[in-house]
C-alpha cells in the first residue's frame, strides 16, 4: 500500500473536519426552514423533538447559531433565521435534494436515500453534486 504524500492527506482530513463542524449549523437552520414553512413556527421543543435530543441541547446550539448570525430568537415568539440563515437553509435543502434524487435514480428506496442523504449532503463537494445532479436529471 502507497500512502498519499502528507500535505494531501492533510487536506483531506482538515475538509472532512470542516465539514462536520458545519454539519450542525446546516441541520439546524433547514430543519428550521422547514418547521415554519409547514407551521408557520419553529420552537425549541420542535426542534428538541425532532433530532431526539433535550430542550438544553436545542438551546446550546441555538445559542451559537445566534452567535454566527444565523438564527434570531426573540422572546416570547418563534424562532426565526437571518438572510445568513435562510441562505444557509436553502443550499443545504438544495444539497439534500440533489442526493436523494442521485440516490434514488440509482434504485435506493426512498427511506434508505433520505436517511443516507443526512450525511452525505455535508460532505460533497461542488463537483461532486453536479455529476450528481446530472446523473439524476
Amino acid at each position: 500500500m502507497t500512502l498519499p504524500d502528507p500535505g494531501e492527506q492533510a487536506r483531506r482530513f482538515i475538509k472532512v473536519r470542516e465539514a462536520h463542524r458545519s454539519e450542525v449549523q446546516q441541520d439546524y437552520v433547514e430543519l428550521i426552514a422547514d418547521l415554519v414553512a409547514a407551521r408557520g413556527v419553529a420552537r425549541v421543543v420542535d426542534l428538541a423533538e425532532r433530532f431526539g435530543v433535550t430542550t438544553a441541547t436545542v438551546a446550546n446550539t441555538l445559542a451559537r447559531l445566534k452567535r454566527d448570525g444565523l438564527v434570531e430568537d426573540r422572546p416570547y415568539r418563534s424562532l426565526c433565521l437571518t438572510a445568513a440563515g435562510t441562505a444557509m437553509a436553502e443550499a443545504s435543502r438544495a444539497r439534500h435534494d440533489i442526493v436523494v434524487a442521485f440516490l434514488l435514480r440509482l434504485g435506493v428506496s426512498r427511506a434508505v436515500a433520505e436517511l443516507d442523504a443526512e450525511g452525505l449532503e455535508h460532505h460533497l463537494s461542488a463537483e461532486t453534486l453536479a455529476a450528481m445532479e446530472g446523473f439524476a436529471g
